[in-house]
């Protein structure tokens, strides 16, 4: 009985890799991408904090709001149509220095 020997072809090892660099490169690409994805600057860890700095600003905001608030109230009463005449008489004297330094200006608060 004849003997049978199976021959493989064998190929350049620099054709080998060849065929294998664009798998491999489409391998770090995607490992690439799923690295930003997880720790990137706006990747899942970055979520908490976001939450941290969105809870810091709501804050902000809201103390920005109030001065605001408190701001829009004293424009209220320098408005043309009705200026409170105890506003005027404190701003202009503080203004341009009408206020001795032995004179106390009391706010009136409105009732």
């Amino acid at each position: 009985m004849a003997k049978l020997t199976v021959r493989y072809a064998t190929r350049p090892k620099l054709s080998i890799i060849k065929t294998a660099a664009l798998p491999a490169l489409g391998v770090l690409v995607i490992c690439n991408f799923a690295g930003y994805a997880l720790a990137g600057p706006n990747g899942l860890f970055a979520l908490g904090d976001y939450r941290h700095q969105l809870e810091r600003k709501t804050q902000e905001l809201q103390a920005i709001q109030g001065e605001r608030a408190v701001l829009q109230h004293r424009v209220d009463l320098l408005d043309q149509r009705h200026t409170d005449p105890d506003m005027a008489d404190e701003l202009v004297r503080r203004d341009l220095g009408l206020a001795r330094p032995d004179e106390v200006i009391i706010p009136m608060t409105d009732k």
